[in-house]
C-alpha cells in the first residue's frame, strides 16, 4: 500500500527509532499550553521594557521578571512540524496545532547528541512532536518557544504536498480532507465557522421554547418530501427499510402527541444526483410549531437570520457573484407572480396547463408526458425564476399539486399555505401551514400513489399510519426545514456544497471501484459459508 522512494525512506526513519529504542508512535504527550495561549501569555516580552513609554500592563510586567525567572517557566506544546530550517547546531521550527501556528528554536547543546541526531536525521515536515521549553524573542522579533526537550509524537510516512502549490487538485481536496485540512487553514476556518452556525441554530429555537427531539433514520415507508429513497434491509426482521428523506412524519406526530413546538437537528438521505448544492447526505433542521401558521414562519425566519447575523458577527450585505445579498431587503412575492414577473412568461400562458407545456416545449425543455399542472410550474420556475432571487424573498401561493403535505388556502383552493426562501439564487428554507385533515391528507397520498403508479419516482408513498395519527386530531400547526448545508454555504460565501461537507459524496475512482467489487464478492461468499455451515436447530 505505501509505495515510493520517498515514502520508504520516511518508512526506514521510523524503523530508526526504533532502533534506538523510541516509539515513533508515542502516546505519552505533555502539553500545558496551546500556541494561541502560549503567544498571549507571553506577548509582553516583544514590547522594550526601555522604551518611552513605560506605563503599559506589558512593560510594567516585563521589568517585573528577569530573564532568568522566564526561562524557569517551562511550558510544553505539541503540533505537526509545519516548517524546518537547520542552522548548523541550531534549527528553527514552525509547529501548528488547532489553535495557530508557533516558532520554536533547538540546539544540539541544550538538547544532546542523541536527541539532536534525531532532529537532524529523522525530523520530517509533516511529524507530530512535543516540544517543551521557555518563551523569547528572537532577533527579528518573532515570540518563539526555546526547546529544552523534545521528542517525536507520530512519525509521518506520508509526505505532505510541496510547500508553495500545496494541495491544489479540487477533487483531491474532498478525496482526501484529512490533507486539505492540513495544509489549507481557510478550509479548517469554513468548517470552524460551520460548527458555531449549527450551535447558534440550536440556542435560537432552544431560547424560543422549542424542544429538541430524535426521530428514526430508518423508515419502514420513505415520507415527508419528494425524493428517491436509499434502501437498504434489516436482516433480522427479513423486510426493507428506507434511510429517511425527511423526519416531517415523525415530528408531527408528536404535535399529535401534545408537544407544541419541537425541532430537530438531522441528517437526511436522498438517491439523487449531485451538484454544487445537491448532496445524497445532508444536514437540515426542521421544526414544527403549533397554534401559528406559515406568516409567523416567515416572521420567525426574518429574526432567525438577524439573530446568526448578529452572533456571528456577519455583515447584513455579503457579496454574491457580481454583485451581494442584502439582508435589509426581504420581500414576499406570489409564486405566479413570480413567474410572470420575474420569469418573463406571458401571464395567460401562465395560468393556463396547455398553453404552459405548449411554452416549455417551445424552448426544448423535456417535460414528462404525465406532468400535472403545478409540476409544469415547477419546471418554469426551475427554469426562469429561482438563480434570479439574489436578496431573501418568500414565495408564497405554491400549488396544491406539488404541495401534497401542505394546508390548502381558504381564500384559493388550488394553491397551498406554503412558502420557500430563496437567497442568491438557491432554495434555503420551505415552510407551510400543515394539512391536519385527515380525509384530505388520504386523498393526497393517493394522488401520490398514482403518480408514483404512473413512473413518478419521487412521489410519495402511502403512510396509513400518519392518516390515522391525523384522525385524532392535530392542532393547526406550521412547520419548516431549513437546509444547513446551504446556509452554511450562504455565509461562508461557498460556491459549492463539497466545500462545506467534511467529507462529500465523490464518485468511485477506478481503483475504489475495484476494491469495492472484491469487498462485496468477499461478503457474499462469506454470507454463503455461514448460510450453510449453520446447523440446523432441532424442533422443540
Amino acid at each position: 500500500m505505501f509505495h515510493g522512494t520517498y515514502i520508504q525512506q520516511r518508512i526506514q526513519k521510523a524503523n530508526q527509532l526504533r532502533e534506538q529504542q523510541a516509539n515513533p508512535y508515542r502516546n505519552d504527550a505533555i502539553r500545558t499550553i496551546t500556541n494561541k495561549a502560549f503567544l498571549q501569555k507571553y506577548h509582553f516580552l516583544k514590547e522594550n521594557p526601555e522604551s518611552s513609554d513605560n506605563h503599559t500592563q506589558s512593560n510594567i510586567q516585563a521589568q517585573s521578571q528577569t530573564k532568568s525567572q522566564i526561562e524557569s517557566q517551562t511550558e510544553s506544546i505539541v503540533g505537526r512540524l509545519k516548517f524546518m530550517r537547520m542552522m548548523g547546531k541550531a534549527c528553527f521550527l514552525k509547529i501548528e496545532d488547532e489553535s495557530g501556528v508557533l516558532q520554536a528554536y533547538l540546539s544540539k547543546d541544550d538538547l544532546g547528541e542523541e536527541t539532536w541526531h534525531i532532529v537532524k536525521k529523522i525530523l520530517e515536515v509533516g511529524d507530530i512532536v512535543n516540544i517543551s521549553g521557555f518563551a523569547f524573542v528572537t532577533k527579528t522579533q518573532e515570540l518563539s518557544i526555546h526547546a529544552k526537550s523534545f521528542k517525536i509524537l507520530t512519525k509521518s510516512i506520508v509526505p505532505l504536498p510541496e510547500k508553495f502549490h500545496g494541495l491544489t487538485d479540487v477533487e483531491l481536496r474532498y478525496r482526501q480532507r484529512y490533507v486539505d485540512l492540513i495544509v489549507n487553514p481557510s478550509v479548517k476556518e469554513v468548517f470552524v465557522l460551520r460548527s458555531k452556525i449549527i450551535s447558534y441554530i440550536r440556542k435560537f429555537f432552544e431560547e424560543k421554547g422549542f424542544l429538541e427531539v430524535e426521530t428514526p433514520m430508518l423508515h419502514p415507508i420513505p415520507g415527508g418530501a419528494n425524493a428517491r429513497p436509499f434502501i437498504t434491509h434489516h436482516n433480522a426482521l427479513g423486510v426493507d427499510r428506507y434511510l429517511r428523506i425527511a423526519p416531517e412524519l415523525y415530528l408531527k406526530r408528536l404535535i399529535v402527541g401534545g408537544f407544541e413546538a419541537v425541532f430537530e437537528m438531522n441528517r437526511n438521505f436522498r438517491n439523487e444526483g449531485m451538484d454544487h448544492s445537491h448532496n445524497p447526505e445532508f444536514s437540515m433542521i426542521e421544526f414544527y410549531w403549533a397554534y401559528h401558521t406559515y406568516k409567523d414562519l416567515i416572521a420567525l425566519t426574518k429574526e432567525f437570520f438577524a439573530y446568526l447575523l448578529q452572533n456571528l458577527n456577519l455583515p447584513r450585505k455579503i457579496p454574491h457573484a457580481d454583485g451581494e445579498i442584502d439582508f435589509d431587503e426581504w420581500r414576499v412575492l406570489g409564486y405566479q407572480e413570480s413567474l410572470i414577473d420575474i420569469g418573463q412568461i406571458p401571464q395567460d400562458v401562465v395560468q393556463n396547463c396547455a398553453k404552459l407545456r405548449a411554452y416549455l416545449e417551445s424552448k426544448h425543455i423535456v417535460l414528462e408526458a404525465n406532468m400535472n399542472y403545478g409540476q409544469l410550474q415547477d419546471v418554469a420556475f426551475s427554469e426562469y425564476v429561482e438563480s434570479k432571487l439574489i436578496n431573501p424573498t418568500f414565495i408564497v401561493d405554491y400549488p396544491i399539486e406539488i404541495s401534497p403535505l401542505a394546508r390548502r388556502s381558504d381564500v384559493d383552493s388550488s394553491v397551498a399555505d406554503r412558502f420557500e426562501l430563496f437567497i442568491g439564487g438557491k432554495e434555503i428554507a420551505n415552510g407551510f401551514s400543515e394539512l391536519n385533515d385527515p380525509l384530505d391528507q388520504y386523498e393526497r397520498f393517493m394522488a401520490q400513489v398514482r403518480q408514483k403508479d404512473a413512473g413518478d419516482e419521487e412521489a410519495q408513498y402511502m403512510d396509513e399510519d400518519y392518516v390515522w395519527a391525523l384522525g385524532y386530531g392535530m392542532p393547526p400547526t406550521a412547520g419548516e426545514g431549513i437546509g444547513i448545508d446551504r446556509l452554511v454555504m450562504l455565509l461562508t460565501q461557498s460556491k459549492t456544497i463539497k466545500d462545506v461537507i467534511l467529507f462529500p459524496a465523490m464518485k468511485p475512482t477506478k481503483t475504489e471501484s475495484q476494491e469495492i467489487a472484491q469487498s462485496q464478492k468477499a461478503q457474499k461468499i462469506d454470507a454463503n459459508t455461514t448460510l450453510t455451515s449453520t446447523p440446523q436447530r432441532s424442533k422443540q
